[in-house]
């Protein structure tokens, strides 16, 4: 997606990470100050000595003040992961094509679109074929604005199944959020399915491990063969990782496409390993601006940050952040 300079600007200051969101509503409805519901929550994640997020810290403060999420519509950036039952209208603001599966010997579908509010926008995903079959039917199409009842929140995405409820409703956006929406925060506070930025440094840097794709669906190719077109002439991709450090914590980041062009890589030394270990030199020890998303990564049971775009540090934008503080 295309971003201005103005317009990264406004998102940087005005955007509010969903902690605070949620500390807000939990104070509005108590009627007690921001920084108390601070202070409870950091008594909380003492007591189970940091082992949950700030976000989950907050949601069990909630519970114990008697506040039931559940029963509230949310904007979508209020949402955190953990949600259970989650209420909240959006408009369909991108639909892709629904997809066959088959696991562990069962087969199904998948529909997965882009919900988009005043607030932000995030992926929601239907696996009841009663919500997709609205899909298929075009009875629900981009533009429609529904809602949507007892979704769960599972590394940031709404998911639907058949114990939820996704109908169009008669209620009115008028604007939406349709660029992704970064929470700058820090990496130790991270959990996965956040989507946020990070001012970091390269520690570390790794080969790029290159991989071929279809020239068409652009899904991966195996020996010049692809799942939907048979035989192609596949065109070579890279994956490059690297660990970055803010301070706080370190983490593996992934980039692809873009992203490493973000870093000022060219193909000339992304596909050959002698320029790239003379250009992996430059990188190491440079402090950048990451944007992506934190997920999950099962085979090594940790998180990764997947990288959309990374920018050089804006001395304009630092200062202001020091006269914030």
């Amino acid at each position: 997606m295309v971003y201005t300079n103005s317009f990264k600007g406004r998102m940087f200051w005005r955007s509010m990470d969903n902690y605070q969101k949620l500390v807000e509503r939990i104070a509005q409805s108590q009627k007690i100050t921001v920084e108390e519901i601070d202070r409870k929550v950091e008594a909380k994640r003492a007591k189970l000595s940091g082992l949950v997020s700030k976000e989950g810290a907050a949601q069990i403060v909630a519970a114990e003040l008697g506040i039931n999420f559940e029963q509230e519509k949310l904007k979508l950036s209020e949402i955190v992961p953990g949600m259970r039952r989650v209420n909240t209208v959006a408009k369909i603001i991108k639909i892709f094509p629904v997809r066959s599966y088959e696991k562990n010997g069962r087969s199904g579908k998948v529909c997965n679109m882009l919900i988009a509010d005043d607030s932000s926008n995030v992926r929601a995903v239907l696996w009841d074929t009663n919500h997709i079959s609205l899909i298929e039917k075009k009875e629900l199409v981009e533009g429609d604005v529904v809602s949507i009842s007892n979704a769960s929140i599972r590394e940031g995405e709404v998911h639907l199944s058949s114990f939820g409820e996704i109908k169009k409703s008669d209620e009115k956006i008028k604007s939406v959020i349709s660029e992704k929406v970064y929470s700058a925060r820090n990496l130790k506070e991270a959990s996965a399915g956040q989507v946020l930025q990070t001012r970091a440094f390269i520690v570390q840097s790794f080969e790029p491990r290159y991989f071929e794709v279809c020239p068409e669906c652009k899904k991966k190719a195996v020996s010049g063969e692809c799942a939907v077109h048979g035989k192609v002439s596949p065109e070579k991709r890279a994956l490059l990782t690297l660990v970055i450090d803010d301070g706080s914590e370190s983490i593996r980041a992934v980039l692809f496409a873009d992203a490493i062009k973000s870093l000022g890589i060219t193909d000339e030394e992304l596909f050959s390993l002698e320029a790239f270990a003379v250009k992996k030199h430059s990188l190491l020890g440079e402090e950048l601006n990451f944007y992506g998303s934190i997920r999950s990564n099962q085979l090594y049971n940790t998180s990764e940050m997947i990288i959309d775009r990374v920018e050089k540090l804006d001395p304009g934008m630092l200062i202001q952040v020091l006269e914030r503080k």
